[in-house]
Order: structure tokens, then sequence, then C-alpha cells
């Protein structure tokens, strides 16, 4: 494994593969612990991990969300975006991805072993989740120059909330996932490879908690994977 590969694995939190496949807080038995480290030390030889990110100058008003100069302005309608960037002064738009090989690993199980493919996705997720959270404090340490500390709002992704799904587009068409990262979306807006995350992040001169791998903004206070200390 490489640097970044290390940094992801380093990362991953057990216990949120554990929620993925069911388990709540419960520890699964060891024939399922086996499996996993088994399945995500597999994963993390396939992963290429790639992301890209652009930072704009951003304002609100009302329900709406603006990013960057007059003449090239991103507009996204959604009023849960709109409190979430309250007072940010600039947003990112990120995409981050696992590669294809991961995908090719994960189809691979699905044609030889379901319960390894069942845990295969449950690693994705988590995977993917740990390098956008490396990613993000990333973020936060090159926008913080020069004496002047930037704080991260929580990640938003089209589908959040009020945010349609449909703005996954606007986020493509600004960053060239496909070109740059190679990233593709459907035509019902899935990405492939299917460990992916496009997402807008905040960042504030506001003092915040950190925000990184939590669920401050959602309001799904009974989801099984809400993770808040």
């Amino acid at each position: 494994m490489d640097h970044i590969q290390n940094d992801i694995r380093n990362r991953v939190n057990i216990r949120e593969i554990n929620r993925y496949l069911g388990y709540g807080a419960k520890t699964p038995d060891d024939s399922v612990g086996v499996m996993i480290t088994e399945v995500l030390e597999e994963l993390m030889c396939a992963v290429k991990p790639k992301n890209l990110y652009q930072v704009y100058d951003s304002r609100v008003t009302g329900n709406q969300v603006m990013l960057g100069a007059s003449d090239k302005t991103i507009l996204l309608e959604s009023q849960n975006l709109a409190d979430n960037l309250a007072q940010c002064e600039k947003v990112v738009l990120m995409a981050a991805t696992l590669g294809l090989e991961a995908d090719k690993l994960l189809q691979k199980y699905e044609i030889v072993n379901m319960t390894k493919a069942a845990i295969a996705q449950a690693c994705g997720a988590a995977c993917i989740e740990a390098y956008c959270n490396i990613l993000q404090e990333q973020i936060c340490e090159a926008q913080s120059e020069h004496g002047r500390r930037l704080y991260l709002r929580p990640r938003f992704s089209p589908g959040y909330g009020d945010l349609p799904l449909q703005y996954q587009r606007t986020i493509f068409q600004a960053l060239e996932c496909t070109k740059r990262i190679g990233l593709t979306l459907t035509d019902s807006l899935l990405m492939y490879p299917t460990k992916s995350v496009t997402a807008l992040i905040g960042l504030t001169a506001n003092p915040q908690s950190c925000h990184i791998g939590k669920c401050a903004q959602c309001d799904n206070k009974e989801c099984a994977f809400r993770e808040l200390s």
C-alpha cells in the first residue's frame, strides 16, 4: 500500500463498517470480524484514490447559494444548504473516488461470495468516508494561511435535505470530474466508480466545532449510522 492508502486504512472506522452491516452498536462474531479484516485489506490494496476541488467566493440570499464571480456564477437553490453555508465567505466544491479497481473487486465478490460482497460494500463506504475526511483536513490547512484560520462547515452533498440530486450535474460540470479524475455520472445521476462522493463544504472565519466525520447537519436523529461524538 502507498502513503494515501495507509492513511485511509488508519482512518477507517470499524464500528462504522459494523453499523453498515446492520450490527448497530453490537460487535459481530469472530468469523465475521475475520472476513471484515480480510476484505478491508484486499480493498485497500485495490483502491486508487483520486480527488479534486475548487474554492469559490460565496453569497447566500434566502434559499439561494451563489458561488463564484458574477460572470461565472453557480446558482444552487436549497434552504438546507443555505442554512449550512450561512456566514461562510467561501465554499469548496469537491469530488473524491476510490477508483475503478475498487469497483472491480466489489463486482468479483458479488459473483463468488455474497457475504463478502456485503462486507466489501460496507468497507468501501467506510473507506470513501475516511478519504473525504482526510481531504477535508487538507483543504482546511491549505485555506488557513497567513495566520488566518478558517473553519469547515459540515460536508453537504446533492440529495441531502432539500438539495436536489440534479445538482450532481452542476458539480460535475464545474469540476470537470470525468476529464480530470475519470468520475462519470449516469443518466439516473449515479456515480461511477460507485465509491465516490461529491460535496460542498463551507469555509468560515467563525470558530466551529470539528465537523469532519460528523452528522451535525442531518435531521435524521434515529439513523443507525449517526455519529456526533
